[in-house]
């Protein structure tokens, strides 16, 4: 019965044994691991037999290498010692080596046991295991998703046009006419142009829109297209055209915004790998169809859900729902707005997938005015592989769930937000004394919409 009790027990150190991966010296012995919080990991270790530093627990008690090789080979061989002394040496780092028998002893006294040693052929079965454990976790990482270098080289680039064209700190905001809101005076309202609209005006189109990779925008086309908006939409009774126009006091200052955010769009969208390879005029297109939208996106790194505002530095560039209506937008903007941020707020978005989204949105090969669409379909369809792979390698559950799948609806969402948007705007335009407000960048992205 004792046999029975002694052969469980140690049938039972044997199964906690075959969990730990110490392959190097399992041959020699097995240890067993630091019981959670028994000892400070920052407090040295002492061998319980001579004193030197510990490894770790072998054989069922604290002890330094050397000991455990000891222990293991002298219970193997079943040796006996005899202490040529008193019989109570004491055992240190130095002298271990002259008293076999008050070593062996000292083993014993500290808990060191017999049963914890492994036979020969234990000792292979627990290599064979761990050596096999170790090809299946090879294996199972071998087959696991990477990202390619030359994927990874394309979320570098990305990240850094992002970070060329986002300043996190808004200092750039003061340079756009006041914002002055409909509870305050109208100082400033009437100020002349900002320094970011001389600036934009006055700037070398070849950096726009010019033949460093966009042509300018024919004059002469921009009447008749103008025109064909006017006619398409005359009958149009949405609710979003009864808007009061009687003081836009915030008009003059989100122009400017707007105006800033688009120019930083294009920058962006000039270092996007591919998207300097397409035509011009394809490059036109995408940009004027997808500015907007991709403005949206980049606002949501300043949306806040604690109050649902777009908080831009300091008081005075916090925007609310109020602010922008005061520039002539309607709630059926807003409000799917608000919804759009939220959602995209919630979805805890890494910057390289943050990123990878602007860059999937520009390059929509369905853009009304598109010529190579197969061309730009392609660069779009590189995007979205290496999004879905960085998903897989690098945002772990449960945010991962059906990530892209709510990506790619967000761009569907962008899609209704730029109707209703181009929608207002074109209802604003009407009015001239609200039209001379904005500034030339706006006009002539928003004001010769392709759609």
């Amino acid at each position: 019965f004792a046999f029975c009790i002694a052969g469980t027990a140690l049938q039972n150190k044997y199964l906690a044994y075959s969990a730990l991966p110490d392959v190097d010296t399992m041959a020699a012995s097995t240890s067993l691991p630091d019981p959670a919080g028994d000892f400070d990991r920052n407090v040295p270790r002492i061998c319980g037999v001579c004193g030197d530093r510990a490894t770790g627990f072998h054989f069922n008690a604290m002890t330094c290498e050397g000991c455990k090789g000891f222990f293991r080979r002298s219970m193997k061989r079943k040796a006996m010692f005899t202490c040529p002394f008193n019989g109570d040496c004491k055992i240190t780092k130095d002298n271990r080596r002259h008293c076999q028998a008050c070593r062996l002893k000292r083993c014993v006294d500290i808990g060191m046991m017999k049963e914890f040693i492994l036979t020969d052929e234990e000792v292979q079965r627990k290599r064979e295991m761990i050596l096999k454990r170790k090809e299946e976790e090879a294996l199972k990482e071998s087959l696991k998703p990477k990202l390619s270098e030359e994927q990874q080289k394309v979320i570098d680039v990305l990240l850094e046009a992002h970070r060329k064209t986002y300043d996190p700190t808004y200092s750039d905001f003061t340079k756009f006419r006041p914002p002055v809101r409909s509870n305050s005076s109208n100082r400033g309202a009437a100020r002349s142009p900002s320094i970011l609209t001389q600036d934009l005006s006055s700037e070398d189109s070849t950096d726009l829109f010019g033949s460093d990779g966009f042509s300018t925008f024919p004059e002469s086309v921009e009447p008749q297209m103008f025109s064909n908006l006017v006619l398409s939409e005359e009958n149009d009774e949405s609710s979003s055209m009864n808007i009061d126009f009687s003081h836009l006091s915030m008009l003059p200052h989100l122009a400017d915004l707007v105006s800033y955010s688009i120019q930083k769009v294009i920058g962006f969208a000039k270092m996007i790998p591919g998207f300097r390879s397409l035509a011009a005029e394809d490059q036109i297109a995408l940009l004027k169809s997808s500015a907007i939208e991709v403005i949206m996106l980049r606002s949501n790194q300043s949306f806040t859900l604690e109050d649902m505002t777009w908080t831009c530095g300091s008081n005075e560039f916090k925007y609310r729902i109020s602010d922008v209506t005061q520039a002539g937008h309607s709630m059926d903007l807003l409000e799917p707005l608000v919804k759009f941020q939220v959602g995209l707020k919630k979805l805890n978005l890494h910057e390289e997938e943050h990123v990878l989204l602007m860059a999937i949105c520009i390059l929509s090969p369905d853009r009304p005015g598109v010529q190579d669409t197969s061309l730009v379909e392609s660069l779009q369809d590189h995007l979205s592989e290496i999004l879905q792979t960085y998903i897989r390698c690098r945002h772990p559950p449960p945010g991962s769930r059906l990530l892209y799948a709510k990506m790619i609806q967000k761009l569907a969402d962008l899609r209704s937000l730029n109707e209703e948007h181009s929608k207002q705007y074109r209802c604003l335009s009407f009015q001239p004394e609200h039209s001379m407000q904005l500034t030339p960048l706006v006009l002539e992205v928003f004001g010769n919409e392709i759609s």
